[in-house]
């Protein structure tokens, strides 16, 4: 059975509702064969990036970067998951009061570093969440799981 990573940092109630639906996506009754686990960004750790076959990351923009939580996820794996994960799946969601450019050029670096493939493109929001934000993550979850899919 492949698994799909959720690393998520969550402070708000605005990243709570994305988080809920990027998981509702990945865990829809049409996806098989996956197991999705949520991690924490302060939690996740080597393992867990090492038994997933792909990822998907969601973080607030914090100053014009991804949050320090990410960041620290990506500090404790980089190097210890560096050989091994190339290759893999991953995708991102990134949730800004106003700008996000900043958090998304941060993901991108780092997972370009690790040679992590993008699966889809990097979902962009600000502002409280409306029913068509809530849609493109339930999507983007599911679009991950299911390219995970045997």
């Amino acid at each position: 059975m492949a698994t799909l990573l959720i690393v998520h940092h969550t402070p708000s109630p605005n990243c709570q509702a994305l988080l809920e639906a990027v998981v509702s996506g990945a865990s829809a009754p049409e996806i098989e064969g996956v197991r999705v686990v949520r991690r924490a960004a302060l939690s996740a750790a080597v393992p867990d990036v090492l038994e997933a076959d792909g990822y998907l990351l969601g973080t607030p923009a914090n100053l014009g970067y991804m949050s320090g939580a990410l960041k620290h996820f990506f500090d404790q794996v980089y190097y210890p998951c560096l050989d091994t994960t190339r290759g893999r799946p991953f995708g991102a969601y990134v949730h800004g009061g106003n700008d996000t450019t900043g958090a998304v050029r941060s993901i991108e670096s780092v997972t370009t570093g690790l040679g992590w493939r993008p699966a889809a493109p990097p979902l962009t929001l600000t502002g409280e969440p409306g029913r068509a934000d809530l849609e493109a993550c339930r999507e983007l979850g599911a679009t991950l799981a299911a390219g995970l899919m045997e």
